[in-house]
């Protein structure tokens, strides 16, 4: 059976969804900042089955049996609730199936759940949709960074950026939002609170944090964040450094200016 997770959207409109649901039939439960609907559906072969879904306020769906068209059926629906949606959605899938005990093959992307508890499903449901929230997170930054890592070769090999003050601030201003962007979704990407309330649930979240190597990933992105930063205070210098330069012939100028001007007062005495 599928498991599958989506980033959409840096957020959704959960309470306008939640009435579009109800309007729909269905019967939409809210744990903290997610709607979970347990659905009945046809699979393939004719025969009915039962699958659930959960939406994460920050953009995430996480699907648990159903097929890829169902889940890219359900996404459509969704897009009248997207707030500020991606470009192309971002996507993970695996399988899970039931056994004895919750449990994560990571060689066959196969999860192992100990019965249908809809809670533990959420609670692995939480480590995914952070993984696709993450990718998201990755990606933007990635981008960031491609855009302006010959700078400092530049700097290295010219002493200068060749830009101009007006590409040199929209470079600032990209760098700050991007770094600002992620920073104030950091929380997103914490021990959810969930978990507070419901702790013997936690180390199902763990088990899919593990899996999806979520703290890897934010050391990662970290150091990246770090690399934007070190770019933006490179370019902010280099600001700096075009002021004082552009300051300094001001007052050059003024300086010879004036120097002419007595030259030539005195040279009409003179005469």
């Amino acid at each position: 059976m599928r498991c599958s997770s989506y980033c959409t959207a840096d957020n959704y409109n959960i309470d306008d969804f939640s009435k579009y649901l109800r309007g729909e039939g269905l019967d939409p439960k809210f744990y903290d900042n997610v709607i979970h609907v347990h659905k009945d559906h046809d699979t393939e072969d004719g025969s009915q089955s039962t699958g659930d879904i959960f939406y994460f306020t920050y953009g995430c769906v996480v699907f648990w049996n159903f097929s890829e068209e169902e889940e890219l059926q359900y996404l459509q629906d969704l897009k009248s609730y997207e707030q500020t949606p991606l470009e192309d959605y971002i996507y993970e899938s695996s399988y899970f199936i039931y056994g004895t005990e919750t449990t994560i093959n990571e060689e066959d992307d196969e999860i192992i759940l100990e019965n249908t508890d809809v809670l533990i499903k959420l609670s692995m449901a939480h480590g995914l949709s952070q993984s696709v929230k993450l990718d998201v997170f990755e990606n933007s930054t990635d981008r960031t960074i491609q855009s302006a890592r010959y700078l400092p070769s530049e700097l290295a090999s010219k002493g200068k950026i060749s830009l101009s003050r007006k590409k040199i601030s929209q470079k600032i201003g990209a760098l700050f939002a991007e770094r600002n962007s992620i920073n104030l979704h950091s929380d997103i990407l914490d021990t959810p609170e969930f978990f507070w309330r419901r702790p013997r649930y936690a180390p199902y979240y763990q088990m899919a944090s593990q899996y999806m190597d979520i703290s890897t990933r934010l050391d990662i992105l970290n150091r990246r964040l770090d690399v934007i930063h070190e770019l933006y205070d490179i370019l902010s210098n280099e600001l700096k450094h075009a002021h004082s330069s552009r300051l300094e012939w001001v007052i050059i100028l003024l300086i010879v200016s004036e120097v002419v001007m007595h030259l030539v007062k005195d040279f009409f005495k003179w005469i």
